[in-house]
This record gives C-alpha cells, sequence and structure tokens, in this order.
C-alpha cells in the first residue's frame, strides 16, 4: 500500500510540472511576437518628411534659419525660419506651414540655442550650439519633429541667426 501511494504521488507531481513548463514556454514567444509587430508598426509611422524651401518673404528683419548641413545651406535649401520671435516656417508633408514660437533661448548669453514650436499637429524642438561669433551667429544641432501619435523626426541642422 505504501508503494502504491508513492508511486501516485510521484505520477502527480511528474504531470503537473510537465503542464507548467508547456504554459511558461508559450507565453514569452506570444509576447514577443505582438511587442515586435507593434514596434515595426512605429516606426514606419513616425517619418515625417520634411521638404527644402526657399527664404519666407514674410520675415524682414532679425531671423533664424537652418537647413540639413552645411552644403545645403550655403545652396540656400533651408528646412526652417523664423523671425527671431514670433513665427516659424517648415514645409512638413509636402505643406507650408507657419507656426507660433512658443519659446526661444537667448543666445547672447549662453553658447546654446533652443527654440520650441508648436501648432496642433506637429510638436518641433530645435537644440544648437554656437559654433561662430561674428555679425551673425552660426549653430549646429537638432530639429526634433514630433507628431500627436507620438512618433518622432530628429535631424541634424546647420544655419544661422542675426539681424
Amino acid at each position: 500500500m505504501k508503494y502504491l501511494i508513492i508511486l501516485f504521488s510521484a505520477f502527480t507531481l511528474i504531470a503537473c510540472k510537465k503542464d507548467k513548463e508547456t504554459v511558461s514556454d508559450s507565453t514569452p514567444t506570444d509576447s514577443l511576437i505582438i511587442v515586435k509587430d507593434s514596434s515595426n508598426i512605429e516606426s514606419k509611422a513616425s517619418h515625417v518628411l520634411v521638404d527644402v524651401f526657399p527664404f519666407p518673404p514674410e520675415i524682414k528683419e532679425c531671423s533664424c534659419y537652418f537647413a540639413k548641413n552645411k552644403a545645403d545651406f550655403e545652396n540656400e535649401k533651408y528646412i526652417y525660419a523664423d523671425d527671431a520671435g514670433k513665427t516659424a516656417y517648415m514645409k512638413l508633408d509636402g505643406k507650408r506651414i507657419a507656426m507660433n514660437l512658443i519659446s526661444s533661448s537667448d543666445m547672447e548669453v549662453d553658447e546654446e540655442l533652443t527654440k520650441e514650436i508648436e501648432n496642433e499637429n506637429y510638436k518641433i524642438s530645435v537644440k544648437g550650439k554656437k559654433i561662430k561669433n561674428e555679425e551673425v551667429l552660426l549653430f549646429e544641432g537638432t530639429l526634433t519633429i514630433t507628431k500627436p501619435d507620438g512618433s518622432v523626426t530628429t535631424m541634424p541642422i546647420y544655419g544661422e541667426c542675426g539681424c
């Protein structure tokens, strides 16, 4: 009788242990597939098309304007321009848009340039470091565009601010 109880107990423990292994093996695989699928969808949706445009005629005096790199800047292929305090201009997803500047750093105080621009479709952050100090201030940095769905596009910028 003792042997029968021991045999039955051993069989029960083995049977329970086998079920637990099967359940734990399938759960991580399913979770990993879902995570990979959702991250692929987000990376496709995150692209914002940033087009070049000529210098905006609305800007009459002091301004900041940037291109993707030094060569584009010298060829006047701008991706961003603002009137040093009120309005910023960009061509995003095929449309030329004017947006209100929310905040802008005082470039005379430090070597850093920061600007925050926002409208209902985009939130744009400009961050740069002064590389040359003359009548106009040359900057290199990054421009980050965030859409309401949380997707983010970041690119390098090169340009100047001055009057």
